[in-house]
Formats: structure tokens, C-alpha cells, sequence
């Protein structure tokens, strides 16, 4: 696979957001948030498999050999996925919203396996900071941060010491970096590291075993790749603007798989909303499963 973005199959996603690799089974496994379903593809023999949800999951998690979904009103497990049966999901955690038409967004888990995810209110066109940064562990649910409005962008240093968080709305528009004690899973000394990126907004992100940010530009059909030092070194090119998530896996862990958008106004033979793959010379890191 060159390092430019091909098509995955011939599936379009409404919002296709928070793909995790499993090396067990050697597949993708992902989200499609207003479609109300995960999807998985197999890079092995090409296979591409659905699984209808009951309600929107904005995010997802392995927990054992099954999943942790973040969705509309609370966190949910699910059984593994197997072909022909339905995935039924089971409550974990409600959480009490803090304003109505609210959601689970972006999240993942940290490298001790506590899931870390943000909420928002649906209409973007409120701009209404009503979201918060949770965190899910055998503990149970706790709030890290608040006044968010779109929060985006959840990743980890390699070492687990930084995370990342970004604010994908249009008035936010930027990335910050945290110190994180990994003993007790809670965020501090909030700082700006990506201001503005060079064209749309930030979106979903991955991380490298170099400590490269990948992080998509919403609006502009571009993954960019910052060092720990926040200095953009490299821009790829994926032929949609709405680019939402990206995330390392395959056999060596250096396939980039990057999620999209379809808006209701796309042209019917739009490629928004696909699935795309690219190797862009970088190595990945293996999720962590939820501990919880």
C-alpha cells in the first residue's frame, strides 16, 4: 500500500469516527455514529462486516474480547462480534448530561486501560460548552475537565505522561497538551499545542511509537503529523474534505486508516463518507483495552 489514501471497500459512513485495531484477529473495528452501527474490516481477505446499534456510539474501546461503547446516554458492553449475531450492549454507566441532545464523542483508552471520553451537545450550531472529559475505570466514572464543546482528538504519548485533546469547533479550533499522571489517570498543566492547524479543524488523532501527533484537518482532506515539540512535519492528502479519525494498525502496525463524513448535501457519487488506508512510512501503537 504507497503512502497516498485508497478506498476500503465501497461502505459510506455518516460520521465514521474511532477505528481501533484488534492484532488478535488482525481487523479494524469502527463506528458510525448517525448510521447507529460499528463496522469491521478484515485487511486479510477484504472482508467488511455490520452490526446495527441501538443508539449512536460515539467512541469505542476493546474490553476483553469484546467492546466498551460510549453512546448516547452512557457506556455499554458489548459481546464480540460475531458474524450474523447481533450486538446487544449492556449498561455500564449512565451519565447525567448537562444539557439535552447530548452525546459521547471522541475517546480512547490511556495505557493502563482506563477510557477516557468527551461529550457534546449534537447541534454544533448551539456552540454550547455543555460537554465533559470522563474518565471510566474499575472506580467507576469520574469528570476531568468541562467547558468543552466539541472534544476531539484524545491521544497518548507513547510513554503514557502526555495526553491530547482537542476542541474541533470552529470557534476552538486548536489542540492541547496535558501532563498526565499515569497512577492516578488525572490530566494537568493544560497547554496549547497546536494553535490553529494549517487548513480545517482538528478532529480525531493517533499517535506514533516516534510520539507523532496524526491528527485530522475537518474541512480540509489532510492528516497531519506534528512532533512532541509540536512542529508539523508532514501532510498527507485523502480525497474527501470532512476527514474525522485516524488510526494505526495492520500486521506491522503501519497502516493509517482514516474515517470520514458524508454530509446529506454530498453528490451522489461523492466519495464522503469512505474508508480510506495509506502507509506513511510511521509505526503505531497498539490500543489498550479497557480495564473497566
Amino acid at each position: 500500500m504507497p503512502a497516498t489514501a485508497e478506498r476500503i471497500g465501497n461502505l459510506l459512513c455518516g460520521t465514521g469516527e474511532s477505528p481501533v485495531w484488534r492484532s488478535a484477529d488482525q481487523t479494524f473495528t469502527w463506528t458510525d455514529i448517525p448510521g447507529k452501527a460499528l463496522w469491521r474490516w478484515s485487511p486479510g481477505t477484504g472482508d467488511i462486516a455490520q452490526w446495527a446499534l441501538p443508539q449512536m456510539a460515539g467512541c469505542i474501546a476493546m474490553r476483553g474480547a469484546g467492546w466498551l461503547l460510549a453512546m448516547e446516554d452512557g457506556l455499554y458492553a458489548c459481546d464480540a462480534l460475531q458474524a450474523g449475531e447481533p450486538c446487544v450492549p449492556r449498561l455500564l454507566a449512565s451519565v447525567p448530561h448537562a444539557a439535552p441532545g447530548m452525546r459521547f464523542n471522541d475517546g480512547r483508552c490511556d495505557r493502563q486501560g482506563r477510557f477516557l471520553a468527551g461529550t457534546m451537545v449534537m447541534d454544533m450550531g448551539l456552540a454550547q460548552a455543555a460537554g465533559k472529559l470522563y474518565r471510566y475505570d474499575v472506580q467507576g466514572l469520574a469528570v476531568l475537565l468541562d467547558d468543552l464543546i466539541v472534544p476531539n482528538g484524545m491521544a497518548f504519548s507513547p510513554d503514557g505522561r502526555t495526553m491530547y485533546l482537542s476542541d474541533s469547533h470552529p470557534s476552538r479550533a486548536m489542540v492541547w497538551a496535558f501532563d498526565y499522571d499515569s497512577d492516578t489517570g488525572m490530566p494537568h498543566n493544560r497547554r496549547p499545542f497546536i494553535s490553529a492547524l494549517p487548513a480545517g479543524r482538528p478532529d480525531g488523532a493517533a499517535v506514533d511509537t516516534d510520539g507523532g501527533y496524526w491528527i485530522c484537518g475537518n474541512d480540509a482532506g489532510r492528516v497531519y503529523r506534528y512532533t512532541p515539540d509540536g512542529r508539523l512535519d508532514q501532510t498527507y492528502s485523502v480525497p474527501v474534505a470532512k476527514v474525522a479519525m485516524c488510526a494505526f494498525g495492520g500486521a506491522g502496525m503501519d497502516t493509517l486508516f482514516i474515517t470520514s463524513i458524508r454530509l446529506p448535501s454530498a453528490a451522489p457519487g461523492a466519495l464522503d463518507g469512505a474508508v480510506f488506508a495509506l502507509r506513511p512510512g510511521a509505526q503505531g501503537l497498539e490500543e489498550t483495552a479497557s480495564a473497566g
